[in-house]
């Protein structure tokens, strides 16, 4: 039995080790050598670029296999048109929702404004967003968050969170979208634009001029409130022939990381995809490299589900309507390396055949904004998979829905980790009096079996029988100690991946110093505190008599403890805390069997 104790610990520790060379080679931008996402994995071996070829010059010619570039000259500038690197305009007043890059009083917009110039941008707001859209293409090129602060930048901060962007530096970051199969009608058309107010919601319209007869509306509407903007395309035929088009829905960004990851973490960034036959599926950006590999592990052709581009507490996608109203439209995923570390991920459709002097509209939805579960769940069919658990799902998600409860309740998100503690420690508390038991009646026969291997050092077999019939007459089992430990992975790998995933927690005070839960201690006061509790548990529990497994005792909290002086502060509180009412009930069970 000392022997599997022993072999116990050796195996957490190498665990332990080998996490951290794993989170030093993601760190460092490598594969994770022991532990790749699994999704990352099956891409890599088979790469995830779509039959759908890359956007190029060739396109806007009126190649309708794929989805045109943002640039009239591919070649020159890697799809990204001139016009567009431009600045935006400033922020809003708060008293109005029509703004445009020109205008110096918002009061002033009438109720439907054309765009003055096809490159000054046009920007909109509501209470959550400020967006702003480009006339070449009517495309989405930069949204600011009101209520979440800039990566880096405290909760007060007046720096926003800007998720969508254009600049000429490289950030890039765009909703995109137009026809395949009609010359001149796509995201690098130059169009007209309109604002109006209806019923409180802001419409944006942009119209294409008339190409052979057929032109395309598209109508952004905003609600007041809220991160999901109502989109109708409308694509009209007053041409002479019956035409078939077919829609993309685009959204396009760089392939950098956004700021702000550690070197003991490291969050997805980059496509998904939602099928109904494959649920949720991530790409990565560096696959997306790989050519035309049949193989690919995303669901390329489906009649229902989104595509979305998801990075750190935040996400876009393009929801299609259809599955709200119970339809099913067959659609065709893609991505698409459009170069200089710039890629693509969307959908097309084949809208329905318009005749002469007819037209044909499809609804659809853009979402951006933060990864809040509820809201997600709400908004569309799968969307709050974009808050990736990862394969520790089946726990975060129970341990999420219990700290919503309890936040409901004390309205602070450190507290509410805390009275987590208190519940799971309740919870499991027979269970965990049960093992402090048996390591307190270890803690007793120590001295017994530290002199009976003295004694009988020259004879293992003799040293091993008579040490399990000290563990029989005293009742003592020898890994029962070993079980809390046991408990508690699963259960900090879970609240890990929600504390990391939730952005509830971003920015959100606890008391004092501690001003992110989702941030590092900046004065590493929580982690000096666990760091000290954890080995006063080392001492309250039974010495090991092996003296190399004594010392293994004493060096695998410090050896824990370099990670969490760089873990979030919301996980560090959560191990303190557990550490702390652990000590207690430890104390209060050696007290009463006697055991110093």
């Amino acid at each position: 039995m000392n022997d599997m104790r022993r072999s116990i610990l050796w195996v957490v520790f190498v665990f332990s080790l080998i996490m951290l060379w794993d989170t030093w080679q993601i760190h460092q931008g490598k594969p994770a050598t022991f532990f790749p996402d699994p999704q990352a994995q099956q891409a890599a071996q088979s790469a995830t670029h779509t039959t759908a070829p890359k956007p190029a010059a060739a396109d806007i010619a009126g190649n309708d296999t794929g989805v045109p570039s943002s640039s009239a000259n591919a070649a020159a500038n890697a799809g990204i048109p001139v016009a567009a690197t431009a600045a935006t305009a400033t922020a809003a007043p708060a008293q109005s929702n029509l703004l445009r890059s020109t205008d110096t009083d918002a009061s002033a917009v009438p109720a439907a404004t054309p765009t003055p110039a096809p490159s000054a941008p046009i920007t909109v707001q509501n209470q959550d967003l400020v967006l702003s859209f480009s006339p070449i293409g009517g495309r989405l090129i930069r949204a600011e968050l009101k209520h979440y602060a800039a990566i880096g930048e405290k909760a007060n901060s007046p720096a926003r969170m800007v998720l969508f962007d254009e600049t000429a530096g490289e950030r890039i970051y765009r909703a995109e979208t137009g026809l395949t199969n009609v010359p001149g009608i796509n995201h690098t058309t130059a169009m007209q634009a309109s604002v109006s107010q209806n019923a409180g919601a802001t419409e944006l319209r942009f119209v294409s001029p008339e190409v052979d007869g057929i032109k395309m509306v598209q109508t952004y509407t905003l609600p007041p409130q809220g991160y999901a903007i109502s989109v109708r395309h409308e694509v009209i035929n007053n041409g002479a022939a019956s035409i078939a088009p077919q829609l993309y829905l685009q959204l396009s960004r760089d392939g950098n990381k956004p700021p702000g990851d550690s070197m003991f973490y490291s969050t997805f960034t980059g496509p998904a995809f939602y099928s109904a036959e494959k649920k949720y599926q991530k790409v990565e950006f560096k696959n997306i490299e790989k050519i035309n590999d049949p193989e690919a592990k995303f669901e390329r052709k489906t009649e229902q589900g989104y595509v979305a581009m998801v990075q750190h507490y935040f996400a876009s996608a393009w929801l299609p309507d259809d599955a709200n109203k119970g339809q099913k439209v067959a659609r065709e995923n893609f991505v698409s390396n459009l170069g200089h570390n710039l890629y693509a991920a969307g959908l097309k459709t084949q809208l329905a055949t318009i005749a002469p002097g007819q037209h044909a509209s499809f609804d659809s939805r853009l979402f951006v904004g933060p990864q809040q579960e509820k809201m997600l769940e709400a908004i569309y069919p799968g969307l709050e998979a974009v808050k990736d658990y990862g394969i520790f799902t089946i726990f975060a998600k129970p341990l999420f829905l219990l700290m919503t409860l309890l936040h409901s309740l004390l309205a602070n998100w450190g507290w509410t980790i805390i009275a987590l503690v208190v519940v799971l420690k309740a919870a499991l508390y027979w269970l965990n009096a049960k093992a402090y038991s048996s390591m307190a009646k270890m803690k007793a026969v120590t001295p017994r079996i530290t002199e009976m291997r003295e004694r009988l050092k020259d004879n293992p077999q003799q040293m091993q029988m008579e040490m399990m019939k000290i563990y029989r007459e005293e009742k003592v089992n020898p890994i029962g100690g070993c079980l809390p430990m046991l408990i508690q992975i699963p259960i900090f790998m879970g609240l890990y991946w929600v504390i990391l995933s939730s952005v509830e927690f971003r920015g959100a005070p606890w008391l004092g110093w501690i001003t992110d839960l989702s941030a590092k201690d900046p004065w590493f006061i929580l982690p000096l505190l666990m760091t000290g509790t954890s080995l006063l548990q080392v001492w309250l529990n039974p010495t090991p008599p092996d003296p190399m497994q004594a010392k293994m005792m004493w060096f695998m909290p410090l050896a824990f403890s370099v990670m969490f002086f760089f873990f979030p502060s919301g996980l560090v509180l959560y191990w303190l805390s557990n550490n702390i009412l652990s000590i207690a009930q430890q104390w209060v069970i050696n007290k009463r069997l006697g055991v110093n």
